[in-house]
């Protein structure tokens, strides 16, 4: 079984509890106007030129592909995106066993991972065999039979809810948001362990109104274990450049410590815990 992977971070700690290895997948039907993964969009391989690395020698000609990356003396261009296995990744996985401990684990990023859902339910499960904690972390675009196939091999699932206006979620991330709570409400309904991650956007979520509409339907979700207030922040803003992408959002927009704490209480007075 062979998936495309765009990176393996070690030593994570914002993927899920304990240490933890995060394996990220490459392509995403989102384009979230504010992503800070954008080498994670494409499902294929992407060539990444990284100026300040280049010596101007005129080796890699055009550019282009990605094969013009084996012409690069100096590492200013690197083909970003690449095919393994399934055995590949539990080598990396069991490499970081060791900082594990009791709560720690492999996560499953991308992109949306789930878009390879046949290799990360394979992943999961060599995994989980020799007694790995494991955990996807999805946008919840992508068909409920995909979900389902990682069911039994998943420990926990780290859940995006972006906003609950289907109107405003499409101008924003370019899709409806009514697959993505419908499969919510499933993959609560089976008992599945959920971590709901918020991102908090500068003039799209940032105000009491939607955020009291999300508390709404998360303190609905009997197997919700804990809420993450993400705020705005532009550290992928790089990334984009090396792509020859532009990036899509105001790098000046910011969301206040005050409104964050406003946005705190809401989902602590409906009994939820925030982190």
């Amino acid at each position: 079984m062979n998936g495309r992977i765009f990176d393996i971070q070690r030593f994570s700690v914002h993927d899920g509890p304990g240490i933890r290895t995060t394996v990220f997948m490459k392509g995403c039907p989102l384009r979230c106007r504010w992503c800070h993964n954008p080498e994670g969009l494409s499902p294929d391989p992407q060539l990444q030129f990284f100026e300040e690395k280049c010596i101007g020698c005129n080796e890699c000609k055009s550019r282009t592909h990605p094969s013009d990356a084996d012409r690069c003396p100096t590492g200013a261009l690197s083909v970003c995106g690449r095919t393994v296995d399934e055995y590949e990744i539990l080598t990396e996985i069991k490499k970081d066993r060791i900082f594990y401990a009791r709560e720690g684990g492999v996560t499953f990023s991308g992109g949306e991972c789930l878009l390879q859902a046949d290799f990360v339910t394979s992943a999961l499960r060599l995994a989980k065999e020799i007694g790995i904690h494991t955990a996807i972390d999805t946008s919840g675009y992508v068909r409920w039979e995909d979900i389902q196939k990682t069911l039994e091999y998943c420990d926990l699932y780290l859940y995006d809810v972006k906003c609950m206006d289907g109107n405003l979620h499409k101008e924003y991330t370019g899709v409806d948001n009514a697959l993505i709570l419908d499969n919510l409400k499933k993959l609560s309904s089976v008992g599945k362990s959920i971590w709901i991650r918020i991102p908090v956007i500068p003039d799209f979520n940032d105000n009491v109104s939607e955020i009291e509409r999300i508390a709404e339907l998360v303190a609905s979700l009997s197997s919700v274990k804990q809420v993450t207030l993400m705020p705005y922040h532009t550290l992928g803003a790089s990334k984009y450049k090396t792509l020859g992408m532009d990036y899509p959002y105001d790098e000046s927009k910011r969301i206040s410590n005050e409104s964050l704490l406003e946005f705190r209480r809401i989902f602590l007075n409906k009994g939820l815990t925030v982190c």
